[in-house]
């Protein structure tokens, strides 16, 4: 918990960090998320070893902690991709404001109405990317989210099971739903991502 406060903490200094040193406070964020994820796979295989009365508490309390991380990874790699098209798009200004025309070569010269509007288009081409990547990143989180909550669930529903002494029929069908559950999440991840390739392959 303490770890993930400071990494949140760390967050808020992003939108505070000048050009210079962004990228710093990015490394270290990023090295403090890659740090708790090693610190929770060890507490996962800890948990494994509780007596069975603590087992399933630990395993919730582990799978939280895993759900937060996850949540500060995608909202990092958001800011990251945010702030690369605003430096991609402050230097395609900063080239357009140096480039010089001359008024006999007709080549080189190129009406400032195009220009601009060109740019205004390749702008909002930008902003539209931007806000479908964030979007197809928060399905595919969701998903992901879902399929731990489908484990969980799944591990929690054959518990049950062992303790009311189902047969091994109801246990088999049981299981066969959580497999095919399973297929229709990565059929759905793979539905998504031809989507957002797509798109992007449309806007660009």
């Amino acid at each position: 918990d303490r770890q993930v406060h400071e990494v949140q903490s760390h967050m808020g200094r992003l939108e505070t960090s000048d050009k210079q040193s962004v990228h710093l406070v990015e490394n270290e964020i990023q090295a403090r998320i890659d740090n708790i994820f090693s610190n929770l796979e060890r507490l996962e295989i800890l948990s494994s070893k509780e007596p069975p009365n603590k087992r399933q508490n630990a395993k919730l309390r582990v799978d939280q902690l895993k759900y937060d991380v996850q949540h500060l990874q995608t909202a990092l790699r958001n800011f990251q991709h945010r702030r690369y098209i605003r430096e991609q798009q402050e230097r395609q200004r900063e080239e357009l404001l140096a480039r010089t025309f001359t008024t006999n070569d007709s080549d080189t010269t190129i009406p400032i109405d195009e220009t601009l509007q060109f740019n205004e288009s390749l702008q909002s081409a930008h902003r539209g990317m931007d806000d479908l990547i964030g979007s197809g990143t928060n399905i595919l989180q969701g998903l992901r989210d879902q399929r731990v909550t489908l484990k969980g669930t799944h591990k929690k529903i054959l518990d049950v099971a062992n303790m009311l002494g189902l047969s091994n029929t109801v246990m088999r069908l049981i299981e066969k739903r959580a497999f095919q559950d399973k297929y229709f999440m990565i059929g759905g991840m793979i539905l998504t991502c031809v989507i957002m390739f797509l798109v992007v392959q449309y806007l660009t």
